[in-house]
């Protein structure tokens, strides 16, 4: 059994978006989810009434991420499905101080997916 491995650390979106979008997308094939993704950005389809834009683009770039790293170890790209997605949390981002404010705290997010021929 062959598997491609692709991974983000500390990518600027929302956990909560993150593991929503892993839900579905989890045991599909690879070409169905980019396609599906592509489609929520250009807003032609949602998840449940939202798009989460920001967190769709960067599940795209893992994808792709993903599918090269196929291509590179000689897996055939049409038979590839997903077989693990997660996110888990990031590193806290602190921003710089505004003026007499405390310092804002920023999301992240580590992604992991691994797709598998079959």
């Amino acid at each position: 059994m062959k598997v491609a491995i692709a991974r983000t650390k500390n990518s600027r979106i929302s956990l909560k978006h993150a593991k929503e979008i892993c839900k579905f997308l989890k045991n599909k094939r690879l070409s169905r989810a980019k396609k599906f993704l592509e489609d929520v950005l250009s807003q032609k389809v949602s998840y449940g009434g939202k798009y989460y834009t920001k967190a769709t683009k960067e599940f795209i770039s893992l994808l792709k991420s993903v599918e090269a790293n196929a291509k590179k170890k000689g897996l055939n790209v049409d038979k590839l499905f997903i077989k693990t997605i997660k996110a888990d949390k990031g590193e806290t981002i602190y921003l710089p101080k505004r003026a007499k404010f405390l310092p804002r705290r920023a999301k992240s997010t580590h992604l992991t997916v691994v797709v598998e021929e079959r």
